[in-house]
């Protein structure tokens, strides 16, 4: 994995951004982004082994405050087959959001998965307003519809996590 900026760098407000590809060393500041998100439900937990193979094809956004990166985005492409790949852990810290820096951190995933050759990508969200103005819909071709089926509340994947990491 390389550690260069990507051409995807934006300034807004007074803070500029860059989006590259994560890299191992980011792994601490990943999970710090992560765990408020996780805390409100609004991202699932993910063990650390879980966090380490969605950063192959995951891309951090970054700032320089201070002469110091801050990590203050997230999110990563999981590739489940030639055919489909999803967004997974999108986040942007709080007081770095609006500033187009998931759009950033989407688009970096979408050309990831159209770079390794991915037919569609999907995303799963509560924000479908902001994943229809990247070009996502709810249709598939011919008009096919995703439906899910859930096997496991939230609640229990986020109660199970909690008494897994409380053994470790």
């Amino acid at each position: 994995m390389t550690s260069k900026p990507t051409s995807n760098a934006s300034t807004n407000a007074s803070t500029s951004h860059s989006i590259r590809r994560a890299h191992y060393d980011d792994l601490e500041g990943i999970q710090q982004l992560l765990q408020p998100f996780v805390e409100q439900r609004k991202l699932l937990r993910r063990m650390q082994s879980e966090l380490i193979l969605l950063m192959a094809n995951g891309f951090v956004a970054e700032v320089i405050e201070s002469g110091k990166a801050e990590i203050v985005g997230f999110a990563a492409v999981e590739i489940y087959s030639r055919k489909l790949g999803e967004i997974q852990c999108l986040a942007v810290k709080d007081g770095y959001q609006g500033r187009g820096i998931g759009s950033d951190l989407v688009k970096a995933c979408v050309d990831r998965a159209k770079d390794k050759g991915i037919l569609e990508v999907m995303a799963i969200s509560a924000s479908d307003e902001f994943l229809r103005k990247l070009g996502f819909d709810y249709s598939l071709p011919e008009q096919k519809r995703a439906l899910f089926f859930q096997l496991h509340s939230r609640d229990d994947i986020f109660r199970d996590t909690l008494e897994n990491d409380e053994q470790d």
